[in-house]
Order: structure tokens, then sequence, then C-alpha cells
């Protein structure tokens, strides 16, 4: 007796059933069965007829009986499936998923594969109709006699694999019947969608539905995820032996796991090979090579979610929260997970891995294993555009994935575009002196020159300072007369003095800020500038960012370096602003595009030679003013500005070329307050009496530029009017 047809004795001969019984049983299960078919009218016709005949009983006239109830989404809807996450370039930055599945036509499955499947599982699978009324009767003898055996068809099994997905992707776990608890109804059920399926499909198309939806492990659902995760090769590559194992474990997953059970593994391998012996789709001598061929393993367990992405955790957490934040994507919140976690969906990216790769070495090398966990950033902007280029931070979002401390906070982008808190993430950091050249666009906007000379050395302006306003009252007030408050100060005491607007911003002077802000016709073009260039508070994009306080002007309020970076690429881009975009196209299992976002830019938010004539200031940062201290030099066009909060414990560099924007940080992202000062300490074993933007950020920021800069656009910047580089008589003229 060939192997895999089970016994009809038992070992035991007192144990042996009488004829007549076996008999008596097998007759009353075959009436019993035809009673309850009967019910279902062309269901009888399927069970008594050949293939052929089956379908043109249906075809004549049973069709409507057999269809009528088939969900259509049941079959056209494919099973849950892999979301890949992709870089510019193609490269992949993270997979996820529910299941572990993705799906590939038959003729990217071995032959070995699929004659494996059909031998063991249905080897009439070619010649019935859906339904195998000799199975039947064969399974109903050998349960009669005391074994057991299954008589649904690959088709039966296809039908109760795609039910139970339909049900799981509505969240309806809880609905999911498995073989051995099917009552009679949902047998007939799913008997009548079975030859319904078989009208509608061919066999290959079925065939090929089924291996892909059927499940292996509770990692790999599909033959494709199957052969990855058991044997580290594609579906097409499988050998024999493999393919044997892997149609033996869909009968019992857990039972047959080769690397929990490998004996029993074996065992169900070479039951598997028998079948194929017996049903021809092998000779002897495949046979019993494939039986003496050890079971050899190639474990590749999948990975997925941002958490485990080789490259840009961040950015990935970044461009998932984007799709959550869209309701394009599905009209609830579960509704955009569902489909990102089990739609296949391939998102296509903006991030630049040549930009990737440098900026995540440099944010790792900046803070070295750093115990006292401060916090590195860099994130990058294409002026013209808004395309997310590069996003990296020094930590982990996994232990062991670094010399980084662990963290699921994103330090780039605003609280709602992320993962960590009930905002969603840090939340931005405080600007610092990075927000001194709004004032200066602001400055510029009311055709003021650059050259200009402002009284540096005013350091009270108390409650009632007579502010030009046309928008709101101004709030705030630095005055030592008034109690709880203090003068203006500036970093260093011998600034103190008048000096042109220029000098006041590459010498980063919060006094001369102020006095382009007393000289402005109306103080409300600040947060006009401010608006243009895209600023917001670091809790979300909606948040808009609050310039009629005093204390505000000089970067007190949070912002992410994703807007600060951004707001600088304005400047770069000769006033255009533009929205940052992060993803490219989405597309659906079936590789139909179904979003994307694409540039949103408004030229001339920013006057165009107000833009330019910023940028001409900001050039003089790098080359004599606070940013001289930067060693690295990037030896083409470049403007930054540095920033420093009050307790030098977040501090920035905001710098750009012409196609690249990149904003630096290096500090505590988690809080800028004074519990936690920059202040002596010491960071890759060099000590700091204090950390200001140009001594750590600044570095950064150069030496990720330096190697990256040929990459883009790194051209001259164009040359602002000279009505705003210097008066029209050439003469400096002095503000009140």
């Amino acid at each position: 007796m060939p192997k895999g047809v089970p016994s009809q004795s038992t070992s035991n001969p007192s144990e042996r059933r009488n004829p007549l019984r076996v008999a008596g049983i097998t007759l009353g299960w075959f009436v019993g069965f035809l009673a309850v078919s009967a019910v279902c009218g062309a269901l009888v016709a399927g069970l008594m007829m050949p293939a052929a005949a089956v379908t043109e009983t249906v075809v004549a006239g049973g069709s409507q009986a057999l269809t009528t109830n088939l969900p259509n989404d049941v079959f056209s809807a494919p099973p849950a499936q892999m979301t890949r996450v992709l870089a510019a370039d193609g490269s992949q930055i993270a997979t996820l998923f529910n299941e572990n599945r993705t799906r590939i036509p038959l003729d990217q499955m071995s032959p070995n594969i699929k004659n494996a499947i059909v031998a063991i599982e249905d080897y009439r699978f070619y010649q019935h109709g859906g339904i195998d009324p000799e199975g039947i009767f064969r399974a109903l003898a050998v349960d009669a006699a005391g074994g057991h055996q299954g008589a649904s068809t690959l088709t039966q099994q296809y039908v109760t694999n795609m039910l139970n997905e339909n049900l799981i992707a509505q969240g309806k776990d809880a609905q999911v019947v498995l073989n051995g608890q099917k009552g009679v109804n949902q047998k007939i059920q799913e008997m009548k969608l079975a030859i319904g399926l078989e009208e509608k499909y061919s066999k290959d198309q079925i065939l090929a539905g089924y291996l892909n939806v059927v499940g292996f492990n509770s990692n790999a659902y599909g033959i494709q995820a199957a052969s990855q995760y058991f044997f580290s090769v594609d579906a097409k590559d499988l050998t024999l032996p493999q393919a044997a194992l892997l149609a033996g474990l869909v009968n019992g997953p857990s039972l047959f796991d080769p690397t929990v059970h490998p004996e029993a593994s074996k065992s169900r391998r070479d039951l598997v090979l028998d079948a194929m012996l017996q049903h021809g789709y092998i000779n002897q001598q495949q046979h019993d090579d494939a039986v003496n061929t050890p079971i050899q393993l190639k474990v590749n367990p999948p990975k997925q979610g941002c958490a485990y992405a080789p490259q840009a955790q961040y950015f990935c957490d970044y461009v998932i929260h984007q799709i959550e934040n869209d309701p394009a994507y599905g009209a609830t919140l579960d509704d955009r997970d569902q489909k990102i976690m089990a739609g296949g969906l391939t998102i296509k990216t903006t991030l630049d891995p040549r930009l990737q790769g440098p900026a995540q070495a440099q944010v790792d090398a900046t803070a070295g294993a750093n115990p006292d966990k401060w916090g590195a950033s860099l994130v990058t902007i294409e002026p013209g555009t808004g395309k997310v280029l590069s996003m990296a931070q020094n930590s982990r979002k996994l232990p062991g994935q670094g010399a980084g401390f662990v963290s699921d906070y994103n330090f780039n982008v605003d609280g709602s575009d992320a993962a960590g808190n009930s905002l969603g993430g840090v939340g931005g950091m405080q600007p610092g002196s990075t927000m001194k050249p709004v004032t200066l666009a602001a400055w510029l906007g009311e055709g003021k020159s650059t050259n200009q000379i402002v009284d540096a050395s005013k350091r009270r302006y108390g409650i009632y300072y007579p502010w030009k306003t046309t928008c709101h009252p101004v709030q705030g007030w630095f005055d030592s007369t008034v109690r709880d408050s203090s003068d203006l100060q500036n970093d260093e005491p011998n600034w103190y003095r008048p000096m042109t607007v220029r000098e006041g911003i590459y010498q980063s002077i919060n006094t001369a800020t102020f006095a382009s802000l007393a000289g402005l016709n109306d103080f409300c073009d600040v947060q006009r500038a401010a608006d243009a260039i895209g600023l917001h508070l670091g809790s979300g994009k909606d948040e808009k960012i609050d310039l009629s306080t005093l204390g505000n002007i000089l970067g007190s309020q949070n912002v992410a370096p994703l807007t600060m970076a951004n707001a600088f690429a304005t400047f770069a881009a000769n006033g255009t602003y533009c929205s940052p975009i992060s993803i490219t196209e989405v597309d659906d299992a079936q590789g139909k595009k179904i979003g994307g976002q694409t540039s949103s830019c408004q030229a001339g938010a920013l006057k165009p030679d107000v833009a330019k004539a910023v940028t001409n200031v900001l050039q003089d940062v790098l080359t004599k003013g606070s940013g001289l201290l930067i060693p690295q030099k990037l030896g083409v066009p470049d403007a930054a500005k540095t920033g420093t909060n009050e307790w030098n414990n977040q501090t920035w560099v905001v710098g750009y070329t012409k196609g690249l924007a990149t904003a630096s940080f290096f500090g505590d992202p988690f809080s800028g307050g004074s519990d936690r000062l920059g202040r002596n300490i010491t960071v890759n074993g060099k000590f700091y009496p204090a950390v200001d933007g140009a001594f750590i950020a600044g570095p950064q920021w150069a030496q990720y530029m330096q190697g990256v800069v040929g990459l883009y656009d790194h051209g001259n910047f164009d040359a602002p009017p000279q009505n705003l580089i210097s008066d029209p008589a050439g003469q400096r003229t002095k503000s009140n």
C-alpha cells in the first residue's frame, strides 16, 4: 500500500470493525450527505457529475443558484499583503504587514511546489469541478472505518482561506472558522462557492490564488514569503525537497514546523514525496534522492516596521504618519492603518540614500557613545521642490541597533507627524538666533538696506514703548526698571553700540535685531515674513508661531528642524515657498496609483529680491560672523545662521547652498529649560564651558554638507538689488 493512504484496519486484530458495520456506517454517511446536499439543488449535480458536466450544468441553468450569494469582493480583493516603503532610487527602506505575504504569478513559482501541493492536498485537482465526489466517498469510508481523511479540494480550501482573509480584513478575527470547526451548512456553502469559483476561474488561476493565500507559518503567508522565510530563496527557485517540505506544512503549520519539529517535518516531507511519486510527478530516482536529502534551512525571519528599517527609521515613521493623517487613504484612522498594514502598498518616497547615509554617519559621529543622551539631528530639503532628501538622528528605535540611545521620538518633525506621545513627537526645539533672519526679511521687505545703521546700544523696550503696529498690540518688554524684568542682553558685552543691520545679523547681536524691529514701519511685517516662509509651532502645521510677543522674536518658541530647513530653503529658492513632501507615489497591490504628494510651491511667497538679500547677508555669517568658528568650509557658495537658546542646551546651524537646505541640531531635544544646562559638559571627549551653535551643530552641518553638496546645484546665488545692500547715495544712515 502506498504511503499516505490511511489503513482501514487497526494494528490490533481484536479492534477490527465488522465489515457489515463498516458498510452500514459508510452508507449512512452517504445517505445523510445526499439528504443535506439535496437542499442545494445544483450542488447535487456537481457532486454526481464529472468536472466537464458540472460546468455544463452550471452554465445551462445552475449558475445563478451557485453564485448569487457569492460576495463580489471575496475573490477580486487580494488577501493581506506586505507594504513596502522605498527610497527615491527604489531601494527598500522598510516593510510593513499584518501577514507576511508577497503575491506572485504562477509562472514565478517552481513546478516542484505546484506539483507537490496538488499531489498531497488534491491529486484529482485537474479532474474535478470544484468538489470531488470520489474523494468524499473515500473519506466517508475511511472515517467510518475509524481513520481520518479530509475531503476538501484545493478549490474548497482556497474558498475557506479567502473567506477567512476577508473576515480578518474587516477586523472580524473571532468569526474565522477552521476546517475542523465547520458545521454542515458551512461545508455546503463552501462547496457551492467552490463550484462557482471553478466556473469563473481557470485551474491555474485557482492554484495560484491558493498558493498565494495559504499560511505556511505565522511569519509566512503565501509561497513567496514561505520560500524566503525557510530557505531565503524565491519561490521560483525551490528545489524538490524544499517544495515538498513546504507543501507538507499547510496541513499543520505548527505541527510540522521544521524549526521546532524537524523529525515530524521530514516525515511529512517524505510523505509528500511519496505522493508525488505515486501520482507520476517524479520518478523513483528523484524520489529517493530527495528523501535522502537532509533538511537544510536558511531561516530569514521577516523584520517588519520602521523600527527595523536598515536606513532612515525616523523618516520611515514620518512617511507612515503622513499617510495615517491623510483622509485620502481611508475615512478613519483604522481604515488607513488597515490599508498600510494589509494593502500591499508600494510607497515611493523622496529620500535620497546618497544623502541619508552620510547624514546618519555624521549624527552618530557627532555625539559618539553619548551616555548623557544629547541629541544630534540633520534634515535636508531641496529648495524649489520641498522634497525631504534626508532625515537622521543619533538615537535608535530598538536596543542593540547601534551606539545611540533608544528613543521612539522623531527629533526632526512636528509632533503631529511622528510617534512618541499624545501629540506624536518631540514637538520642536527652541531655534534661538536662527529666527533672526525673519526680522531681517521684514526689514528688507520694507525696502530698507542691510547697511543701514541701527542703535544696538539700546537695551530697554518698556511697557509703553511706541511700536508701530497695524495688526495687534505688541506683548512683553525688556526693562530693568519694571519688576521681574531685565534689560535686553547680548551674549558678549562689547556689542552694545551702533552697527549696520548686516553686522547685527552675521554677528548675531540681540540688541541689533531689536533696533531693527524698532525701525520697522509696521511690526506686523515680522509675522508676515514668518508666515511667508512657513514657520509654525512644532506641535503641528496648523499652530501658528506668535511673533507679536517680544520674547519670541529671538526664538523661544519650539519649531521643528524640518520646518526651519524648509524656511531657509525659501531663501535659497529666491522666495519660492514649497510645502515639504516626502511621498512621490503610492501604488496599490495591483500597481495602480492611488496617491502621492506633488510639489506645492508658491512663487513670490517672499519677495524674490528680499530672499536674495537675506542670502547675501547670511553668506557673511560663515565668512566673518558667528559661523566663522566652524572650521570646515564647503568651498561653494553657502549661507547659514547659528542659533543657541538661553540655556545653551538647544543649539543650531541652519544653512543652505542653491540646491540643499539643511537644519543641524545638537542638544537636549526633550527640554529647552534650565533643568539641564548645556554648560560645563564633555561631548566626544571635548570639554565645553558653554555650547554654542557654531561649536557642535556647526561642524556637524559643515562636515555633512561637504560630503553631499556636489550632488545638487551648488552654483552662485543670485545677486540682490543694490538698493537693499547699501543706501541709494552709498551713505549709511542711522535708524532710531
